[in-house]
């Protein structure tokens, strides 16, 4: 159809065929096939000339938006490869959201104000379903874990910290060793999954298993329970970062520290992506506080 809009603007196959860089008798062989699916003739000749017919006027003006439309997908088309358009759709859990993905967004707004960013809040221990089958570019995940079609890249370790009831014994001590809260009760913090696997394989190492007396499964729960004297718990230092309430004390654990391992979670067939790519960069940059 351009070649029938350049036909019709120059008014000659000959004018047509130099305009396009074409022989004048490939113009014509494009005109003869264009005629035969449309059924109909589209050009008339007229003198030394051509011009359209009623359904070659109709087809130039059709060939005309055309022509707009392809130019203007040919610029979002770049736009969205060079990562100044876009859509990116993060999963994240609650205690990675200030300190990894609040600043990440922040600099990916600045660095590509084109990209849309959707994000939704889901639980760490998530099977991942939405990264996998595409309703997702990245997710935030604990672990590692095994999850088929899915690669996970890691972004920080975060230590837990043991968190004290004022006044405790324990609680003048610069930092403890894991061995230190063997025989306390303890104040769970952790749903079942790869964060709660962190800390009994920590206590697991210093030779004992924790003696649970509360279950809370939540990081402020937890704080309350502790406040309250009823045990010691861990907490992660992301955790933590919502603030640490009045009656506890926080102390750093060794032998060994403690820690669950945050990793960004893609689609292993994922084509690249500039803005995915600047994201994990803002990510990586948070975690190591820069």
């Amino acid at each position: 159809m351009q070649v029938l809009r350049a036909v019709v603007n120059t008014g000659s196959v000959t004018g047509a065929a130099t305009a396009l860089g074409y022989t004048p008798s490939a113009v014509s062989q494009q005109i003869a096939a264009l005629e035969k699916e449309a059924r109909t003739d589209l050009l008339e000749r007229v003198g030394r000339g051509v011009r359209p017919t009623a359904a070659g006027l109709l087809l130039t003006g059709y060939a005309d938006t055309i022509s707009r439309q392809v130019a203007e997908a040919e610029t979002a088309l770049a736009d969205l490869l060079a990562g100044r358009t876009g859509r990116l759709s993060v999963r994240y859990f609650a205690t990675a959201g200030a300190s990894l993905v609040a600043p990440a967004v922040a600099r990916l707004r600045t660095e590509h104000p084109g990209v849309q960013i959707e994000l939704k809040l889901i639980d760490p221990e998530d099977p991942l379903p939405d990264v996998r089958e595409g309703r997702a570019d990245l997710a935030l995940v604990v672990g590692p874990a095994g999850h088929e079609g899915v690669r996970l890249l890691h972004l920080l370790d975060d230590p837990y910290l043991a968190v004290l009831p004022e006044g405790h014994r324990l609680a003048d001590a610069p930092d403890l060793e894991m061995s230190d809260l063997a025989g306390e009760p303890w104040v769970g913090s952790e749903w079942p999954g790869p964060c709660l696997d962190a800390q009994l394989s920590a206590c697991e190492a210093a030779g004992f298993r924790p003696r649970f007396v509360v279950e809370s499964e939540d990081y402020v729960t937890a704080q309350g329970f502790v406040a309250a004297g009823l045990g010691v718990s861990l907490i992660p230092r992301l955790g933590l970062g919502v603030g640490v309430r009045p009656g506890v004390v926080v102390r750093e654990l060794r032998g060994p520290e403690p820690a669950r391992s945050i990793y960004a979670a893609l689609r292993e067939t994922a084509p690249p992506q500039p803005a995915l790519t600047a994201f994990i960069a803002a990510m990586r940059a948070a975690a190591e506080g820069g």
